[in-house]
């Protein structure tokens, strides 16, 4: 077992993934919901999901969707019911209501206009601009005649002098002077919250013991952490995470490449590479570990491990660990996965899969260590499908460059095979001797063969490929190259 020290045997941990619902389920996002996911199943407690649909203008039913498939197809289940932040308005207001009797937010009631214009005179200056709580004090008779008249305000909270610090799991101590923060509104005067209270309350609600995050919402913390205080209530422990970079160092976005986890999920990607991938992004889980798998995840998790570091998403580093989760699974485990895309490719039907399953699995395990994504699967698999394959270019080029004496070699490999028995020791000894009889090494055998049957550079070993399609079609694919390399056509 890791050893956590900032794991606190006294909590009933609570951790929660809040999304807004104004997009896919991006990397990142996926990223941290896959962190407190962690978390939790290793020291137990409850993964809670919540929606921050605030926002209606940009919140989206299609984007909520997407949010919850991601996370399923990820395999990364919450524990409670979803909530939704537009439907704890409420409460937001209420939890303000309280913060304004106790002295520690004040009604603003300055328009709109006259703030954008405080903003415009102090750009012309060349000033950061800075709100300036006196303009919003007003004698209690004027107040109370602007309450009774129904005037719109915000409510703003009044920042305590002094400084906010905390103890961030991943960035150790953080401290930021209270004088570089205005007071924040934290309810508009449309009665909706704004973000930073809305997290608060919510947070409050839910119990959450670690808010773990992107490093991104540093500066937020600050405010979050007083509107705890003035609320008194405990302080959840703070865990904010590096952010993800492309290949070039800046920030990850569309422009290098798919950016929502959706669209891993149709590029051939197993769910569980994709938790390999996003796991090693921000954390170490010790020593040079890297393929692992959910359960090992799990056992290894620690907030000790969370690294400070920018991470670096590296596609090919994504294939190459797809590839690997691909070679260690079992044809069994492959099958829910491989099957709707071989026959979505028009290759066979599901009928036909059931049918002869046990030559499909044989085959897929014969496939799966040769691939990086399901899709190269699907694409090794159509010459098993199919009567008639189509010779690539370059296995042409390079196995079949001396046509004449391409087709006397397949031609003799035909004979030979056509009087063997169907078995994978017995043909490669009928074929290692006929080479040694033409006096070539086997691989001027067995390549030229190779294209012949598949119509590729690479294969599963040429004679689990002579058994995979059997004696009849795989004596025809010769006939055919035959034919082909001596002009004509079967």
């Amino acid at each position: 077992m890791v050893s956590d020290p900032h794991f606190r045997p006294d909590l009933a941990h609570r951790l929660r993934f809040a999304p807004s619902p104004t997009g896919y389920l991006h990397v990142g996002g996926a990223r941290t919901a896959l962190f407190n996911w962690l978390f939790v199943r290793r020291y137990g407690g409850q993964f809670l999901l919540r929606i921050e649909d605030t926002d209606r203008a940009r919140s989206t039913a299609e984007s909520t969707r997407a949010i919850f498939e991601g996370l399923e197809w990820l395999g990364l289940t919450w524990d409670e019911e979803v909530t939704y932040q537009g439907g704890n308005i409420e409460r937001h207001k209420a939890d303000a209501q309280k913060l304004l009797a106790s002295g520690r937010a004040y009604r603003d009631f300055t328009p709109p206009a006259e703030l954008d214009r405080m903003r415009s005179e102090a750009e012309a200056r060349g000033d950061t601009f800075r709100f300036d709580r006196k303009t919003a004090e007003l004698p209690d008779e004027e107040l109370q005649k602007r309450i009774a008249r129904g005037d719109p305000f915000a409510i703003r909270f009044r920042v305590p002098d002094g400084a906010t610090s905390w103890d961030d799991l991943v960035h150790g101590t953080i401290s930021f002077p209270n004088k570089d923060v205005d007071d924040f509104v934290i309810l508009r005067s449309d009665g909706s919250p704004v973000y930073n209270f809305a997290v608060v309350s919510d947070d409050v609600a839910a119990r959450i013991t670690l808010v773990m995050r992107g490093d991104d919402h540093i500066s937020n913390t600050p405010k979050q952490i007083m509107l705890y205080q003035a609320m008194g209530v405990a302080l959840p422990q703070f865990a904010h995470l590096p952010m993800i970079h492309g290949m070039d160092g800046k920030k990850l976005s569309k422009r290098h490449g798919a950016t929502a986890v959706g669209d891993y999920q149709h590029e051939g990607i197993l769910p569980s590479a994709m938790n390999n991938f996003l796991a090693l992004l921000g954390w170490s889980p010790g020593g040079d570990r890297e393929v692992m798998t959910m359960p090992e995840m799990v056992e290894l998790f620690s907030t000790d491990g969370l690294l400070k570091k920018a991470a670096i998403f590296d596609p090919k580093k994504l294939e190459w660990m797809n590839g690997q989760h691909l070679s260690r699974a079992t044809a069994a485990d492959l099958e829910s996965v491989v099957n709707p895309l071989v026959v979505a490719a028009g290759l066979t039907t599901e009928a036909y899969l059931a049918e002869h399953r046990d030559w499909w699995l044989k085959l897929l395990d014969l496939l799966r260590v040769r691939a990086r994504t399901t899709h190269d699967i699907v694409r090794q698999s159509s010459a098993y499908f199919t009567d008639y394959v189509e010779y690539e270019e370059e296995a042409v080029a390079k196995h079949w460059k001396d046509r004449e004496g391409a087709s006397a070699t397949l031609g003799a490999v035909h004979d030979r095979l056509a009087h063997t028995e169907w078995d994978a020791a017995k043909m490669e000894e009928a074929l290692r001797q006929l080479a040694e009889e033409r006096g070539f090494s086997s691989g001027k055998v067995f390549q030229p063969l190779r294209v012949a049957l598949v119509g590729q550079l690479a294969s599963p070993g040429i004679f689990d490929v002579l058994v995979a399609l059997g004696r009849e079609k795989s004596l025809a694919r010769l006939d055919r190259a035959v034919a082909f390399l001596n002009g004509s056509q079967i």
